[in-house]
């Protein structure tokens, strides 16, 4: 038999583009690891407290309750040091909060954190608006969410095909109180956010520096609408926030008190890999869903067509449930 020299000459750039490779997530994996062994968590003290202890960021995408009662930053400075007694809208896909607590959550058997919302569950009426979960360490130490990478709590939907990652949209201002805000995404598609009779305020957040455009990136979930007697949109399986799922609809029975639930061991990082963090210092909740509501879309002039408005997750408080549950 004989051997191909040229064959040979050609496998060598390949080789040595592998071993490149190896070599540079080698050193990439080496730098987290050393990154972690430094990370210093805050220690859990007799005073700390299990509610959020500071709102870093809120920022809406546009809304039906953009710059009036849920949807201003008082709403969401309202829930530190307490849950269940308010809530903050987060607008339209991608619109956010950032918070966090007086010491690092650590990453127990089970779940960690439990965030409050405001879903619906009863038979043929529920009404979920699923926020996406992230989470950060401070790993240099300054207090603030800056070190880096989020981490997405993945949930059910995070592998499923219907789901997109890296989706981007951008809301254009129509500065004034009469026009839909119009928006366009990554996918090539556009569309607007629907004002409706019951929510005369600006829709876009007058507060912020950039009035004529707004962007937001994460993962995208599924509609979940559904038309009837009754327009409904419903839960998803779990590890969504403002989502009537089992756990949100378990706790109602047996305490009264809903949250859903969330175990820091479902983190990963921007390739979908599964990150092991010891504890964690900052949350980020972000709209899962691009939805106004509107199940006979792209049709704006059905009769029911704004009827409900936007899906927007509500905030309505987190607790660290290590503490949340302890007699």
């Amino acid at each position: 038999m004989t051997f191909n020299k040229n064959k040979r000459t050609h496998l060598k750039p390949a080789l040595i583009m592998i071993a490149a490779l190896q070599l540079c997530l080698t050193a990439c994996e080496k730098k987290e690891r050393a990154e972690e062994d430094k990370y210093q968590p805050r220690p859990v003290s007799p005073s700390s407290s299990k509610f959020i202890s500071k709102i870093y960021e809120y920022m809406p995408a546009p809304g039906q309750f953009i710059n009036s009662g849920l949807g201003e930053l008082k709403a969401a400075e309202a829930l530190v040091g307490k849950a269940r007694e308010g809530l903050v809208s987060l607008g339209g896909f991608g619109g956010y909060l950032i918070f966090g607590f007086d010491h690092s959550i650590a990453n127990k058997e089970g779940a960690d954190l439990g965030i409050y919302g405001n879903p619906l569950t009863g038979e043929g009426m529920e009404w979920s608006e699923p926020g996406v979960v992230m989470v950060m360490q401070d790993l240099n130490g300054n207090g603030l969410p800056d070190d880096g990478e989020w981490f997405e709590l993945a949930g059910s939907e995070y592998n499923k095909t219907e789901t997109i990652k890296n989706y981007t949209i951008t809301y254009y201002n129509p500065k004034n109180k009469t026009d839909d805000i119009r928006w366009k995404d990554n996918q090539g598609k556009e569309g607007y956010v629907l004002r409706n009779a019951f929510h005369s305020n600006a829709y876009y957040p007058e507060w912020i520096k950039d009035q004529d455009q707004l962007s937001f990136s994460g993962t995208l979930l599924k509609n979940t609408l559904a038309t009837g007697s009754i327009i409904t949109n419903k839960p998803l399986e779990w590890g969504y926030t403002d989502n009537g799922s089992a756990d949100y609809k378990g706790l109602m029975e047996n305490t009264g008190a809903g949250y859903n639930s969330f175990d820091i061991s479902w983190a990963v990082n921007a390739q979908g890999k599964t990150v092991q963090l010891t504890h964690i210092d900052f949350v980020k909740i972000y709209t899962g869903q691009n939805s106004n509501g509107n199940p006979f879309e792209p049709d704006r002039n059905n009769p029911r067509a704004r009827f409900l408005g936007e899906v927007s997750t509500e905030v309505g408080g987190a607790v660290d449930i290590s503490l949340h549950l302890k007699k």
